[in-house]
C-alpha cells in the first residue's frame, strides 16, 4: 500500500489482538489485490446502551485507482465475527472491481452485413459477400431465419465470421432488411 494502514477502534478499550487480526485481514486482501493504494478500518460499539447485546460496526475504506470501495456492516456482538463479514465483503467488492477494470465483461461477436452471393439448395451451402467484398462460405446449418430453402441470391442478411477450413466462413445468417449500401 502507498498509504499506512490505518486503525481505529472506537467507544470500547483498544486490543493488540484486534489490530493484531485486522492486520492480517488486511495482509490477505493486499495479497489478492496488490494495487491496493490505502485502507482504514474503523471497529466501533456505537450502540452500547442497548440492553440486547453490543453489536460492533465495521467500516472499511479501500482506496484502488481512482475509484474508493467501501464496506460499512453493523453485523455482530463478536468484534472478531463482526471483521470476517466485513472483510469477505471488502474481498468481494475488489474481486468486482478487479473483473471491471480488466474489462472482463462479455465481449459480444460483431455481426457483418452482406448478401446472398451464391445458394445451391441441393446442395445445402451457400456464399455470402459482405460489405468488404469478401466472399464467405455458409452451410444449411449456419442459417438462424429464415429457414436455408427460403433464402435465394440477392438477399440481405447479417452474420457472424468465423474460419473455416478455406477461408472465411459465415455463422449464424439471418435474413432481413440491414440497410446495405448500393
Amino acid at each position: 500500500m502507498q498509504i499506512p494502514l490505518q486503525i481505529t477502534i472506537r467507544d470500547m478499550p483498544a486490543s493488540e489482538g484486534l489490530e493484531a487480526h485486522i492486520r492480517d485481514k488486511v495482509e490477505k486482501l493486499e495479497e489478492f489485490f496488490a494495487q491496493l493504494i490505502s485502507c482504514r478500518v474503523v471497529v466501533e460499539m456505537p450502540h452500547k446502551h442497548h440492553q440486547q447485546g453490543k453489536q460492533f460496526n465495521v467500516r472499511i475504506d479501500l482506496g484502488v485507482a481512482g475509484h474508493e470501495i467501501v464496506v460499512n456492516r453493523d453485523c455482530h456482538e463478536d468484534p472478531y465475527v463482526a471483521l470476517r463479514d466485513a472483510f469477505d465483503v471488502a474481498k468481494r467488492e475488489l474481486e468486482e472491481y478487479s473483473r471491471r477494470i480488466q474489462r472482463e465483461t462479455k465481449l459480444h461477436v460483431a455481426e457483418h452485413a452482406g448478401r446472398v452471393a451464391r445458394i445451391f439448395h441441393k446442395e445445402g451451402f451457400g456464399f455470402i459477400v459482405g460489405l468488404d467484398g469478401t466472399e464467405r462460405y455458409f452451410h444449411r446449418d449456419n442459417v438462424v431465419s429464415p429457414s436455408f430453402d427460403r433464402l435465394k441470391a440477392g438477399d440481405e442478411v447479417k452474420f457472424i465470421e468465423g474460419m473455416g477450413a478455406d477461408g472465411p466462413q459465415a455463422k449464424r445468417v439471418s435474413a432481413g432488411r440491414h440497410r446495405l449500401p448500393q
